[in-house]
């Protein structure tokens, strides 16, 4: 079961990712869309395992993720 964050937890860990990485958040939100289809559970294992990301930015992402293809289906 995921962990349901604040939107300001989650905005702060998405601003933190750049620079823990070196990667802008585009380049990993591409990741995930090229990424295996999975659970959003499964996704975040899959970031921290093949990418080596924290489980909160890990998490932070996949959430990203989910909010902006679901805005897009929206449209």
């Amino acid at each position: 079961m995921s962990q349901v964050l604040s939107e300001e937890t989650h905005r702060n860990l998405l601003s933190r990712i750049p620079h823990c990485t070196g990667r802008e958040i585009s380049d990993w939100l591409r990741t995930v869309e090229d990424g295996p289809a999975l659970r959003f559970e499964e996704k975040v294992s899959w970031l921290r395992s093949e990418h080596n990301l924290a489980y909160g930015h890990a998490q932070a992402l996949i959430h990203e993720y989910d909010l902006r293809r679901a805005a897009r289906k929206l449209l």
